[in-house]
Order: structure tokens, then sequence, then C-alpha cells
């Protein structure tokens, strides 16, 4: 978790399009979900490849096919989204600094390497607390928020515009 990247974020915007999925017929595509918010398909596809392996999305093959979620929004946290995107990845990397000091001429005394560094530590609880945060969250929490801000038809406007591509996704294997 040294840096969460730019694909945790577009993830976690495409798995909110998979919170509520009622009177879809069928699952949005990769495509889908890329198209309505403006981002490469071929990024995300790589995305939900990884959400996928982790069990957070399941997928249906076939023309109509698309993604939904594998388990229940309330239990996927924004931590299991950061660790199948990103990985899991210390927050610190000690580099040993302490035991490099010009004044130990090349050995380090005890005390001074002796357990975790300070500074180390204060890494480890940064990263405990960050993760306790991310766990803590849900895309069903999240997605809660997100829909007191939006107007009371966005809702319905994403599933009218993600049914509306079902359709076009058969006429472009027809031609």
């Amino acid at each position: 978790m040294a840096h969460v990247s730019a694909g945790v974020e577009y993830a976690l915007h495409c798995l909110l399009f998979l919170v509520d999925p009622q009177e879809l017929e069928n699952p949005p595509s990769a495509r889908d979900l890329a198209e309505l918010q403006k981002v490469p398909a071929e990024f995300v596809a790589k995305l939900f490849t990884k959400l996928q392996k982790a069990g957070i999305v399941a997928a249906r093959e076939g023309i109509g096919g698309g993604f939904t979620l594998a388990r229940h929004a309330s239990d996927i946290t924004v931590l299991d989204v950061v660790e199948a995107v990103d990985g899991r990845k210390a927050l610190f990397q000690c580099k040993e600094i302490r035991a490099q000091c010009a004044l130990f001429d090349g050995r380090a005394p005890h005390w001074a390497v002796d357990g975790v560094c300070s500074i180390h530590a204060v890494m480890i609880e940064a990263e405990k607390r960050t993760r306790d945060v991310l766990a803590a969250h849900t895309l069903a929490s999240i997605a809660g928020r997100a829909a007191m801000k939006a107007p009371k038809d966005h809702a319905d406007r994403i599933r009218q515009w993600l049914a509306a591509r079902t359709p076009k996704r058969h006429r472009r294997t027809e031609a």
C-alpha cells in the first residue's frame, strides 16, 4: 500500500454501478462501465480481471454477458479492492539507515539496530490504521453516501443508459 493507484479509484467507481443492479436484464460489461465513465476500456478490462481473480466480481460470458458483484456489497471492503488491484504492499520499506551512521565505522552497535527502529514503528502504526479505515468502509456504505449526494433520478438514468447498451452489443456482433 505504498501508494493507492488510480486503478483503485477507477475500480471503485465501476463497482459502485454494480451495487444495485436491479432492473438490468443483462449485467454491464467492462466496456459499458468504461464508456459510462470515459475511461479506456482496456484499462477497465484489466482491472476487472484482477477483481474477478480476487472474488469481488463474477463474469457472465456471451453477448449479453457482463459483470456482477460476487458477494453482497456490504461484504466487499475498500481494502479488498485496494489489495485486488494494487496487491498487498507495505506502506514503508525500511532501508536500515540507522546502521549506516558514520560514527559506527561499518560496525553498528547492538543498541542502534536492536528491534524495530522508531521511524519504522510509526510507519507500521500508520499502515495498520490505514488498513483498518479501508476495511471499515464497504461498497454498500460508499454507495449509500453517493446516493445521498446524487439527484433522485440519477440511479434510474444510469440503469437506462446501461440497459440501452445491451441491444448495441447484439448489433455489433451481427454486423
